[in-house]
This record gives structure tokens, sequence and C-alpha cells, in this order.
């Protein structure tokens, strides 16, 4: 039996038992990009972490509804109230509608998460497309007595929300007076708000911003706090089960969100379960446009950024941000892109494998399996330990390496197979099948008709093989020379495409390079 998947809650700050709030029915909302540029390796990492995450829900028998959204406006420089919104900025510099912009990166973002194999999430609400339901909210908080207007913009009322009982601050564990002593100087220019901690719900559109929609307060725009908490109530409920996103928006983001739906009418938490992923550092240094070591997903495919020395195909990148725990930091070298790529391929050729463990014909089955089969349940049932807590794939994929080197010992020897029952051994290959596949989303990376050309390479090979025995036996060895030439050819050829050709009992084979 599977042990119970336990999560680590950030709200809590525990690790407990996931139970869903309406069993076998499970919500989960992710924070999305803002489109106005190209994702980078760090926005990855989120949607990896949730696209296993609701795999394995999936896999453990839930109903999932995965909402991830994108922010196409209200997202202003600097993450705060102030400045120009993010994708009017480009959209002007490029002379641009702005939603040309959010249409060009948004494409972008979904083209490069599914090349990762992440599955489409079930909902992409966009901000632009809900500003009737964030009118309605702010209504709400307003008529609730934790939102004031002033000169046409709404802010939420931090002080009377606090006054109230309501815990501003608990999600990311900060003391308001803290917050507050070192924010007072921060309230120059901000002169709308009561208290500098008080954040946007709805802004007044200056002359900078194109994107504009009328409200009751002015035409305007919504905050950007306020997006995800509507959108992640229009479409998983006033409480859900599961709330995600990088450790970057816990605060104030997330902070604003939880104060959000609990200033609204059915005040919750929004999620029961708030999860964050950690950040991703390069050479052991923070991510940033100023140290020259910012990486966009595009150049990380296509090795065109100065830290790289080569590019990485996205399973590679995929299998490289699952070997680490998803709350701890990973740091993106070349080094280890290319432990990543070893790993990978690995795995595949662990796939490969699985078809070609059968008894051979004519070998008698042991009487007593007993002792076989314990050690390759025991090696399968290790496999789910890592991901059933706190979805550690770090875990998850090293035990499936120690799944894979049995698995390979009996392939080195199918005779011993007989000492195995075949119960057993079809639950070891089918939970290293499911775990690789279907939960970590690790697929074989399409190569052009490559059985095609892989077959005809190895009969090249094969006929230049046995040319170079005849030629060695009719003792020419200047043609066998030869032959043996052409034999050495092919290898490094192939071995140029991470390729490797093996030499069998049972003829000519092939493998991924694991170097």
């Amino acid at each position: 039996m599977q042990p119970t998947l336990s999560l680590y809650n950030t709200l809590t700050r525990r690790k407990a038992p996931f139970q869903p709030l309406n069993a076998p029915f499970v919500g989960v909302y992710l924070c999305g990009p803002t489109v106005y540029s190209e994702a980078h390796v760090g926005n990855a990492r989120g949607p990896v972490v949730f696209d296993v995450l609701t795999r394995y829900l999936r896999h453990l028998g839930y109903t999932v509804r995965y909402v991830r959204n994108i922010t196409d406006v209200g997202h202003l420089e600097g993450d705060a109230d102030e400045g120009e919104d993010k994708i009017s900025k480009r959209a002007r510099a490029q002379q641009l509608e702005p939603m040309q912009v959010a249409e060009q990166y948004t494409n972008l973002y979904q083209n490069h998460m599914e090349a990762l194999g992440c599955l489409p999430p079930d909902i992409t609400p966009r901000a632009s497309g809900h500003i009737i339901e964030q009118i309605e909210m702010i209504q709400q908080i307003i008529n609730n007595g934790f939102g004031y207007e002033t000169n046409g913009s709404v802010y939420f009322d931090v002080p009377a929300y606090n006054a109230a009982g309501r815990g501003y601050g608990k999600l990311s564990n900060r003391v308001v007076e803290e917050l507050l002593a070192g924010s007072r100087d921060n309230l120059a220019g901000q002169d709308e708000k009561r208290s500098p901690l008080d954040f946007a719900l709805w802004k007044k559109a200056d002359e900078r911003h194109l994107m504009r929609w009328a409200s009751p307060w002015s035409e305007g725009f919504p905050g950007w706090h306020l997006e995800c908490s509507a959108m992640s109530r229009k479409y998983l409920g006033a409480e859900f089960d599961i709330h995600g996103g990088g450790l970057d928006l816990m605060f104030p983001h997330h902070e604003c969100e939880i104060a959000q739906s609990q200033a609204c009418n059915h005040p919750t938490n929004e999620a029961q379960v708030w999860m964050h992923n950690n950040m991703i550092t390069v050479n052991g240094q923070k991510m940033s446009k100023a140290l020259g070591n910012f990486i966009t997903m595009s150049q990380l495919f296509e090795g065109t950024n100065t830290t790289l020395s080569q590019a990485y195909s996205p399973m590679t990148v995929r299998f490289f941000l699952l070997q680490a725990h998803y709350r701890s930091t990973i740091d993106i070298t070349d080094d280890a892109l290319q432990a990543a790529r070893k790993g990978y391929r690995k795995l595949m050729n662990g796939l490969r494998l699985l078809d070609k463990l059968v008894l051979p014909q004519g070998t008698e089955q042991t009487a007593d399996t007993a002792a076989a089969d314990a050690e390759l349940r025991k090696l399968s049932a290790d496999c789910y330990t890592g991901i059933n807590d706190d979805l550690n794939t770090a875990r998850t994929i090293a035990s499936l390496f120690n799944l894979l080197r049995k698995l390979n010992a009996y392939a080195a020897n199918l005779a011993t197979l007989a000492q195995v029952s075949t119960e057993a051994l079809t639950e070891a290959t089918t939970t290293f099948r499911t775990l690789v596949q279907d939960v970590l989303g690790l697929q074989d990376e399409p190569r052009a008709n490559v059985e095609d050309l892989l077959g005809l390479t190895l009969d090249f090979y094969k006929i230049a093989k046995q040319s170079a025995n005849q030629a060695r036996e009719e003792g020419n060895m200047e043609e066998a020379t030869k032959h043996y030439g052409e034999i050495d050819r092919i290898r490094a050829a192939l071995k140029d495409q991470g390729i490797v050709v093996k030499d069998t009992k049972a003829g000519v084979d092939w493998a991924y390079s694991e170097e």
C-alpha cells in the first residue's frame, strides 16, 4: 500500500497528510507569468513542480482542476503600486498594442512549458478577461469596511483589517509593526494611501496607461494582487485545496491575496495549503540581468547564452529541475546540466530495457522466489516514499536509479529472472514506467525517424564487422584494418549524436550515451 501524500504548508509551517476539502475533487491554482518578456529558467520551476503535483494527484485517483493564470494587466514596475504597467511600457517601446505584447509572450511561454513536458492546465484565465469579477470583489471589500477610495483609486485598508483580527502577515510570518517601521519613509509620492502597508485594489489610469476599463471609481485597471484572488475564487471557489507559486511571491503577493479573500463575503485563507518553490541561482549567484547571467528559456534550449557552453534539451532541463527538492534552491551550471543529461538518458535507457526483461525460453522458474520478490518489491516501494514526502522528486529519482540497477542486473543475465516471480517483476517495471513517464513526465525526446536512421546505420556497422572478421580469418589484415576503421567511424559518428553501439551475444544493439 502506498504511503499517504504529505505536503508542507507555508501557512501552518508544518508538513501534514494531504486531505482534500471535497474528495475526490482537488482544486489547484498556480500563479502564472506576467507576459511582458520571455520567461527565464526560474519561471519554469513552478510549472514543472506543479505539473508533477497534478500528475501525481491524478495518479492517486483524484479529479483535479488545475488553474494557472496569465497576468496581462496591472503588474506595475517594481511590483509596487506606482510606475508604469510592465506590458504597457514594453508595448510603448515597440509601438505595439499591449495585447500584441501579451499575446506574443503568452504563446512563447506556453510553447516552452509544453516543450518541458508540462500538461496544459485545465483553465488558463487572463486578468484582462476578468475585470467584472475583480470589480465585484473590490466592492465587497469596500462594503465590508476593508477598502477605501481616494481620487479614483481604491486601496486595501491593512490597519482596519488587522484591527478586525484578521492577521496580515500570517503567511510570510511578518509583524505589521516591523513592516510599518521599515516602510514609513516609502510613503512619499503615495499620499493617497492612509498607511504605507495599504495596497492597490484599483488604480485610476494616468496618461501613460494604455490599458484601462470603466469602473464605479474611475477609468483604470485592477491591482496586481487582486486578479489571482478573483480568478481562483471564480474557478475553484471561495476556498480550495492548493495554491502555489515561487518563494518570491509569498510577500507581498500571496499575503495580499489571503487578505483580499478574508475581506470578501465568505472569508477564507483562499487555499488550505500554500506551497512555494524556491529560487534558482546561476553558478552560485542570484540570476539577474545586471550580473549578465539571466538565462531565458530560448537561450537555454539553443545554447545562445554566454553562461552556457552548449544547448540543453527541454527534457534535460526538466530532469535538472526535478533532481532537487522544490523547497530547496538549485544552482544551474554547465556541469549540473551535463550531469542532468546523463541522468535523464539513463532513465530513458531504463524504459527501453523494460520490454526486454523476458525469461529465456526453456528456462524454468525457481520454486521459491520469496527473497528476490521481497527485494524487488522493496526497491519499488521506495520509489514512492520520496514523492509522498512533500513531493521529494530528488529522492524518488534516486530510488528509481536503485531500482534500475537491479533491473539492469537481470537484463545482463536474463536467466536470473527465474529467481523472481512474474508478478513482482511486473510490479517493478510498472512502477518504473509509471513514475518516470506519467508522474515525473520524462519522455523520450523525438528524433526525426530515429529508429529508421539507427537501423540503417547499424546495418552498415554489421556489414563492416562481418567483412572485418572475414578478412581477418583469411589473413588479409590490410582489408580487415580498412573495415575496422569503418567500424570506428560509425561508432564515433553515433557517439556524437549521443548514441553508443553495443555488441551483445544476441547481436548488435544501441543505447543512449550516459557520458
